[in-house]
């Protein structure tokens, strides 16, 4: 059995005095006494060779514990202890640091100032700016960065709470390319080109009668900045004004060309994607054509006064599935063209209607991508072209059924040449007996080939089967290939050269046309918004049909807007 005897404990009352070691006169246990270290009355060790100052007045201001007395301690409740150094507290600014934290370095915009490195071992100390015999700054230190220079705005300084970054945007190749302007979320560009010269035979006859011209040239373009969803629309016309009109006869003969051979000629497109997920799509567009018939061309009716304008306009609405490298993409297609009444030289009107018709198809398309930079694919169409009237003014029943098959890939080597190549087979059957089934060879393409830095080649061929009023061909089976080549010798000065070829067939009728272009282009960019171009082709129009060929050159010079 243990007992526990209680002993009576003898301590001395705490007071203010008894840490103060000028007022303390009692002498510590075993000799030791109070030592004041650091200068502070606070920190104070036992020190067996120090001598209490019995004289030493005690003063309550200089001493923490009599300051601080009557006041509660701090809590330290709910408070986590820091010992030494925090984790992570020497990582870099990037990177990944003990706590496998991404570390990003800040972004700064152009312009704003970056913040200078710390002077490294051995660096020299900053140098005080240089000042004349007078004690006055030089005149010829730079300004500062910020001299002159307003403040960037917070939207741009991405310093508003709760605005989300704002997107870079990628660095400018073209140096003189038009740069644009923002309208909400679309970034838009347009140009004007005005010129004028001098043009031998605008109405490709035989025998030429030259005049001069003036084109004016707008261009449109609004392309979407979206992160999901994407919305083009790309609009390009012109107008060619003559400075005077042709003879209604020729030797005696009616003229094949119209009198006012003035000519409007327009091209536009607004393509939509909806992204519906990840991998698949809902793809539309709306286009519209506006043109006449080419000079020189048999459809043009002799004694006209000017060109008759058609429109041919329509849509295209389809999808695009993604499986991993395999694309699947079809679409249904809708188009109308529409003629002008023909106006001839003796005030005569004369219908079109038998040249309108509406055409109702499908595409469809699946691509695999083997690998990066290379993907096949295979292409198939279908259409049925309605005519509004059933026998045109010649007797014939034009509304046919074709449509077209064709392989091909897309490519992109080594990013010197990239493009798309295809190659197939089209056919379209009419309706009239009389007039034979129309088939061939067809060819598409566009490469593009970076030979050099400064030097550009491009190569453009394309197939297509045309409507004709001729009264025995059932249509105009045409292929064209167009060689380009352009060249900088300076950033500001670019050559181009282009050569074009071309075969018209005129099916049943035995007719066969050929065309031959050579253009050659000088552009003298002044700055981003103002080039001045001049041009210079020959066009050449070789015809088995007697009286059917024609030369003409065009010689042009003008100035082109753009923003």
């Amino acid at each position: 059995m243990i007992t526990l005897d209680a002993t009576t404990a003898r301590a001395q009352s705490v007071t203010p005095d008894l840490f103060n070691p000028r007022r303390t006169t009692q002498v510590a246990p075993d000799n030791l006494a109070l030592r004041q270290i650091s200068g502070s009355p606070s920190a104070a060790v036992l020190d067996p060779n120090a001598t209490l100052d019995p004289n030493a007045a005690f003063d309550p201001n200089n001493d923490p514990a009599a300051r601080n007395a009557g006041q509660p301690a701090e809590s330290r409740i709910g408070k986590i202890p820091t010992y030494g150094l925090p984790a992570a507290n020497g990582a870099a600014d990037s990177g990944y640091d003990s706590l496998n934290r991404n570390r990003k370095p800040p972004k700064y915009y152009p312009g704003q100032a970056r913040p200078k490195p710390p002077p490294g071992p051995g660096s020299s100390p900053p140098q005080p700016p240089p000042v004349n015999a007078a004690g006055y700054l030089r005149l010829s230190i730079p300004p500062s960065e910020t001299a002159n220079k307003p403040p960037l705005p917070p939207a741009m300084a991405d310093t508003v709470p709760g605005q989300p970054p704002r997107r870079r945007l990628k660095l400018d190749d073209d140096p003189f390319g038009p740069v644009g302007d923002y309208a909400g979320s679309f970034l838009i560009k347009s140009a004007v080109e005005v010129s004028g010269g001098y043009d031998t035979n605008p109405g490709r006859t035989l025998e030429p009668h030259g005049l001069p011209f003036w084109v004016v040239a707008p261009e449109f373009l609004a392309v979407s900045d979206w992160d999901r969803h994407a919305l083009v629309a790309d609009l390009r016309g012109s107008f060619t004004g003559y400075g005077g009109s042709l003879p209604p006869t020729i030797d005696g003969q009616v003229s094949p060309a119209p009198t006012n051979v003035n000519r409007p000629d327009f091209t536009g497109h607004v393509d939509g994607r909806l992204d519906v997920t990840e991998d698949f799509d809902l793809t539309a567009q709306t286009r519209l054509r506006v043109a006449t018939d080419n000079p020189g061309s048999p459809n043009i009716q002799a004694g006209l006064a000017q060109y008759p304008v058609y429109a041919s306009f329509g849509g295209t609405f389809g999808f695009d599935q993604r499986f991993n490298r395999l694309q699947i993409s079809a679409g249904g297609t809708v188009d109308r063209t529409v003629y002008q009444n023909s106006v001839l030289t003796d005030g005569e009107v004369t219908s079109n209607d038998d040249r309108n018709y509406n055409q109702y198809g499908g595409v469809g398309r699946v691509s695999y991508e083997l690998k990066p930079g290379l993907k096949p694919f295979v292409e198939v169409e279908g259409d049925d072209r309605v005519h509004d009237l059933s026998i045109d003014r010649s007797g014939f029943a034009r509304d046919s059924t074709g449509g077209y098959a064709k392989a091909g890939t897309s490519f992109e080597l080594t990013r010197l040449l990239t493009g798309e190549v295809a190659v197939g087979w089209t056919e379209r059957s009419y309706v009239d007996p009389r007039l034979p089934r129309l088939d061939g060879l067809l060819t598409s393409g566009s490469l593009i080939w970076n030979a050099t830095a400064l030097t550009t080649a491009k190569f453009i061929t394309d197939t297509q089967v045309a409507e004709t009023t001729l009264p025995n061909a059932s249509g105009i089976f045409v292929h064209t290939y167009t060689v380009e080549v352009d060249h900088d010798f300076r950033r500001w000065l670019t050559a181009i050269g282009k050569f074009t070829y071309g075969t018209y067939d005129y099916e049943g009728d035995g007719r066969k046309d050929k065309t031959y272009s050579v253009e050659g282009d000088l552009i003298y960019k002044m700055t981003r918004n103002l080039w001045i171009k001049g041009s210079l082709r020959h066009d050449i129009l070789d015809s088995n049909e007697p009286l059917a060929g024609s030369n003409a050159t065009v010689v042009m010079l003008g100035v082109r807007l753009q923003n």
